[in-house]
């Protein structure tokens, strides 16, 4: 059954899908032809080479993640503004963050900042369970009402803390955090199995975050800097 956002997609702003009214077939097809081309231009063309994130990237809607006035420009290099002060990623932080998770697809991931949810619906794709959390209530509300039309029965989404994990559902095989922390929560080292890998912006001196990939092996965690990024920062409850 499709959602009443589906039924009536309002106006699309750019370029060829600049059209106004009920969605259309056409309509749909010129999505597919955007999100193919951020695929071949954005993802392969850099360094994003995981067979199966490719896929993934190719198939979840993201115009459907985005908010009404920007849905013409779900498809573009650039991160956009959601609800609540928030942003749903550029597509290649998506992928590059994913691909850095090395899923196979058996795996139970945390994901830590549900946003949109637009990348719990990514991981959805790829492995057999997902567990979301976002601090704001209405953002978790309505990821959960937006992955639940679009079918991912795998992904549970929870509006809580970050900064502590979702200790009753660990040990998980991955975790991705996707806001800039202000360091390494010691929780969620803590519920990574060994041989796991967690993925994570986190701030550094000097005003900049950096993209890591780490990985837990014999208990202890070791680093490796991926790239300068940006992210909202991570909302850390008072204590």
């Amino acid at each position: 059954m499709k959602s009443a956002w589906m039924i009536r997609c309002g106006p699309i702003l750019a370029g060829s899908l600049a059209v106004a009214g009920l969605c259309t077939a056409q309509d749909d097809a010129a999505f597919v032809r955007a999100r193919r081309e951020m695929v071949e231009r954005q993802l392969k063309g850099r360094d994003i080479t995981d067979a199966r994130v490719l896929a993934a990237m190719g198939k979840v809607p993201r115009h459907r993640f985005v908010r009404p006035p920007w849905v013409g420009e779900a498809y573009s290099d650039h991160a956009l503004p959601i609800e609540e002060g928030q942003t749903i990623s550029q597509p290649y932080i998506v992928a590059l963050m994913t691909q850095l998770l090395e899923l196979k697809g058996a795996e139970r991931v945390l994901e830590v900042g549900t946003g949109s949810g637009y990348q719990a619906a990514v991981l959805a794709e790829l492995v057999s369970r997902v567990y979301t959390i976002e601090i704001l209530p209405g953002l978790a509300q309505a990821a959960a009402a937006r992955l639940t039309a679009l079918g991912y029965a795998n992904v549970r989404v929870r509006a809580g803390d970050g900064y502590q994990g979702w200790p009753e559902q660990a040990p998980f095989d991955a975790i991705i955090v996707t806001a800039g922390a202000s360091h390494i929560p010691q929780p969620l080292v803590d519920q990574l199995k060994d041989g796991g890998r967690l993925v994570i912006p986190v701030d550094r001196v000097g005003g900049y975050q950096e993209l890591l990939q780490c990985r837990k092996e014999h208990g202890q965690l070791t680093q490796r800097a991926v790239a300068p990024v940006r992210f909202v920062p991570l909302i850390e409850p008072k204590r």
